[in-house]
């Protein structure tokens, strides 16, 4: 079992930036994609990007492409979310996932992801 902690989220203005942390309670021993998605007030839950197991290959939804970069520590058994550029529409609780293993599927699914955070609230203010 593998717990996964997010941290960094709060309020911010506009234009402003966050940095979403993504903790995992232990070393699982093994390689896992870390994904980070969303959920806004009565909306769906959306991908927003994804670190792959393997090689560390990044990707990103087309809304936050170019604004969010997803790096991860190894060291720390920490996956980071910049947020930069932020808009009131980023506003949502962000929650981190854990893929174990090697995974050629895509990251956008949240079906295929093992475990979950808690989420964290980010609110960006107009």
């Amino acid at each position: 079992q593998v717990q996964l902690v997010e941290s960094g989220g709060g309020l911010v203005q506009a234009g402003g930036s966050l940095r979403l942390s993504c903790a995992a309670s232990r070393r699982t021993g093994r390689a896992y994609g870390t994904g980070w998605f969303r959920q806004a007030p009565g909306k769906e839950r959306e991908f927003v990007g994804a670190i792959a197991s393997i090689g560390g290959n990044t990707y990103y939804a087309d809304s936050v492409k170019g604004r969010f970069t997803i790096s991860r520590d190894n060291s720390k058994n920490t996956v980071y979310l910049q947020m930069n550029s932020l808009k009131p529409e980023d506003t949502a609780v962000y929650y981190c996932a854990a893929k174990m293993g090697f995974y050629s599927g895509s990251y956008d699914n949240p079906g295929a992801f093992d475990y979950w955070g808690q989420g964290t609230q980010v609110a960006v203010s107009s």
